[in-house]
């Protein structure tokens, strides 16, 4: 008999699922030196982006979705 995987918790705090099934994250490089990066970078930065299709299987199967 197939067992039910377990969700992964630490993945379920990174990434959310949108109503259409597509998987949300967020951008890396905001965590420090940012003293150099340019003001606009680091407001492109702040906006989450969607998991790329390639790795979306996975994630939804980390994530229980």
């Amino acid at each position: 008999m197939a067992r039910k995987n377990k969700t992964r918790r630490s993945a379920v705090k990174r990434f959310k699922v949108t109503g259409s099934g597509k998987v949300m994250r967020r951008k890396a490089y905001t965590g420090h030196l940012t003293a150099k990066k340019s003001p606009n970078r680091k407001r492109r930065l702040r906006k989450p982006t969607l998991v790329s299709s390639s790795e979306m299987k996975n994630v939804k199967k980390l994530i229980g979705a």
